[in-house]
C-alpha cells in the first residue's frame, strides 16, 4: 500500500494513493470520533512513550512528560542529543512506530495483515541536513519502506497541479506555494508543466508557524489575568494545547477568544483584533520571505513572470483568517487556496507515491552550504561556501551526484573543519538562518591515520605536507556527504551530518 505522510509539527497527516484517488486517512480516537491527523505528540513516564492521541490523552497527567512539536526539536538536533532522557533520535521512531501501528489497527486504512507500507514522505524546504537524515531514518527504523522524499511545498505543489490539472496544458505555469504550518514557514516557486515540476528558487522560517500563535496567545491570556505565565514544563505544554485548540476555533465570524487555561477559573476574554495585532509581526516574517523568493524570480525570468505567479495557500496555520487576509491584501486575486490546506502535502505526497502517475519533479538546494577555512597563517578566517542555494539537485536514482572537490597540501596535522549551512550569504559570510552542519575532524598525516583525534591537538606543520582532497556530494534528497582523503598515504574517512565518521 503506498501513502504520503506529512509529519508535521503539531500532527501528522496522511493520504492513501488509490489509482488517482487520494483520500485523507481518518484515526479513530479513545471517545470513538474520527479525525484526520494523528498528534505530533510524545509523552514519556520512565521507559514507557506514548504518541499521538495517547500522549495527548494523558497531557496534565504529573507522571508523564510531554514533548509537542517533535519535527521542530529534530530541526535543531544532531544524531546525538537527547530530550526526555531519550536520544531525539530514539524519541521520533517511537513516535512514528505509534502512528504506523494506529494506521494498521485504529484508521480507515484498510490495510492487509503483513501488507507494507511504501510511503512518500517530507521535508520543510529550509530544513538542515540533519533533520533530512533523522527523518528518514526515524522512518525506516519504524517500519515503513521509504521510496520518496520531497520537499514539503513540491509536494503541495504535485497537490495543486491534481487539482487544476488544465494549468499543467499551458506552456509553463509558475506558482508559489506559500506553506504555514505548525512549526516551519517555507516558499517555493515552481515552474510546473506537464510532466516536468521544476523548483526554481526556496525561502522560508526555519521557526515559525501555529507553535508561535499558541505562544502569542498563552501569553496574552495570562496578561489578561494578571498571571506569569508557567515555566517548561508539563503545565506550559497543557496550556498550550489548549491554546491551539481555541485557535483552531477561530473563523471569520469571531470576536472574541476565551481559552479555559487556569484550573482554578477565571479565564481571560480577548478581543480577536489584539490576538491578530499580536501575529501581525509573524505574519509579516512569512510575507517578507515569500516576496525574498519572488525577488529572486523576477530577477532571473522577468517581472512579467513573477506577476503572473500564482500563490498557492496551504498549511494548517494558514487557515487563519488573518492569514489569507494578510495574503490578499498583499497579492490580490493571485492568491489561490487549497480546499484542504492542513492536507494539502499529504495529498501531494500520495501523488508522489504513486510514481507512474506523478510528474518529475526537479529539486534545487535550498541552502548554501560551507565551511570555515584559515587565513593569514591563522589569523584570520573565510568562508568557503561549496554549494550555494538553488543549485540543481540529481533526479531520483541518478547515479551521479552533485559533486565539487577541493584538493591542497596539507598544513596541519589534523583538519578541524567546521561547516554550516544558512539561508543566505552576506558579503560572503553566512546570514540569516545559520545551523552548524557539523564539526568534523580528520587525520591528514598517515601517522594519525588510525588513531581516535579528540585528544590529538591541531599544530601547524614545519612544511607542507602529503596532498588532501576533500569530496562533498550531494544526493536527490539534498542530503551532504563529505569524503576527506590523503591521497599520498592512500586513506580516506567519510561523514554524513554528524561530527562522528560513519565508515
Amino acid at each position: 500500500m503506498r501513502l504520503g505522510i506529512d509529519f508535521g509539527t503539531t500532527r501528522a497527516v496522511v493520504a492513501s494513493a488509490d489509482r488517482g484517488n487520494y483520500p485523507v486517512v481518518t484515526f479513530e480516537t479513545d471517545g470513538g470520533q474520527g479525525c484526520e491527523w494523528f498528534p505530533s505528540l510524545v509523552a514519556v513516564r520512565g521507559d514507557e512513550v506514548r504518541s499521538g492521541h495517547a500522549a495527548e490523552a494523558v497531557l496534565g497527567d504529573p507522571e508523564w512528560q510531554p514533548l509537542r512539536s517533535l519535527k521542530r526539536l529534530l530541526g535543531a538536533s544532531g544524531p546525538r542529543d537527547r530530550a526526555l532522557g531519550l536520544p531525539v533520535s530514539d524519541l521520533a521512531t517511537r513516535y512514528l512506530h505509534g502512528l504506523r501501528a494506529a494506521l494498521l489497527e485504529s484508521s480507515n486504512l484498510g490495510a492487509a495483515p503483513g501488507e507494507p507500507l511504501e510511503v512518500a514522505i517530507s521535508i520543510p524546504a529550509n530544513a538542515p541536513a540533519n533533520q533530512r537524515l533523522l527523518t528518514a531514518d526515524a522512518f525506516a527504523r519504524a517500519g515503513f519502506l521509504v521510496r520518496r522524499i520531497l520537499d514539503e511545498p513540491s509536494a503541495a505543489g504535485l497537490e495543486y497541479a491534481w487539482r487544476r490539472p488544465s494549468d499543467a496544458q499551458v506552456k509553463k505555469r509558475h506558482v508559489a506555494v506559500y506553506d504555514l504550518g505548525g512549526g516551519t514557514f517555507d516558499a517555493s516557486v515552481i515552474a510546473m508543466s506537464d510532466a516536468l515540476h521544476e523548483v526554481l528558487t526556496t525561502d522560508g522560517v526555519g521557526r515559525l508557524g501555529g507553535d508561535d500563535f499558541d505562544e502569542a496567545l498563552l501569553a496574552l491570556a495570562c496578561s489578561a489575568a494578571g498571571r506569569e505565565q508557567p515555566e517548561a514544563g508539563p503545565e506550559r505544554q497543557r496550556m498550550l494545547e489548549l491554546c491551539r485548540q481555541e485557535k483552531e476555533r477561530i473563523t471569520a465570524s469571531t470576536r472574541r477568544l476565551a481559552p479555559d487555561l487556569f484550573t482554578d477559573g477565571g479565564g481571560p476574554r480577548i478581543a480577536i483584533e489584539a490576538y491578530e495585532a499580536a501575529l501581525r509581526p509573524l505574519i509579516d516574517r512569512s510575507l517578507a520571505a515569500l516576496d525574498a523568493a519572488l525577488a529572486r524570480v523576477a530577477e532571473r525570468a522577468g517581472r512579467e513572470v513573477e506577476r503572473h505567479t500564482v500563490v498557492y495557500q496551504v498549511g494548517g496555520a494558514s487557515q487563519l483568517p488573518a492569514v489569507g487576509r494578510a495574503l490578499r491584501e498583499r497579492f490580490g486575486r493571485r492568491v489561490w487556496r487549497s480546499p484542504y490546506p492542513h492536507a494539502s502535502v499529504a495529498i501531494g505526497l500520495a501523488i508522489a507515491a504513486e510514481e507512474e502517475r506523478s510528474p518529475r519533479i526537479a529539486g534545487s538546494l535550498t541552502r548554501h552550504f560551507g565551511v570555515w577555512r584559515e587565513r593569514d597563517a591563522g589569523h584570520g578566517a573565510v568562508f568557503d561556501p561549496i554549494f550555494e542555494k538553488d543549485q540543481a539537485l540529481p533526479s531520483p536514482g541518478a547515479a551521479a551526484s552533485l559533486t565539487r572537490v577541493r584538493r591542497y597540501r596539507a598544513h596541519h596535522n589534523v583538519g578541524h573543519f567546521r561547516y554550516v549551512e544558512c539561508s543566505r550569504l552576506l558579503a560572503g559570510a553566512p546570514a540569516g538562518d545559520v545551523t552548524p552542519w557539523g564539526e568534523v575532524r580528520s587525520p591528514l598525516v598517515a601517522a594519525l591515520a588510525d588513531r581516535p583525534l579528540d585528544e590529538v591537538a591541531v599544530e601547524r606543520l614545519s612544511s607542507e605536507g602529503d596532498v588532501v582532497e576533500e569530496c562533498y556530494r550531494v544526493d536527490a534528497n539534498g542530503v551532504i556527504e563529505v569524503e576527506i582523503r590523503n591521497l599520498t598515504a592512500g586513506y580516506a574517512r567519510t561523514f554524513s551530518p554528524s561530527p562522528a565518521p560513519q565508515r
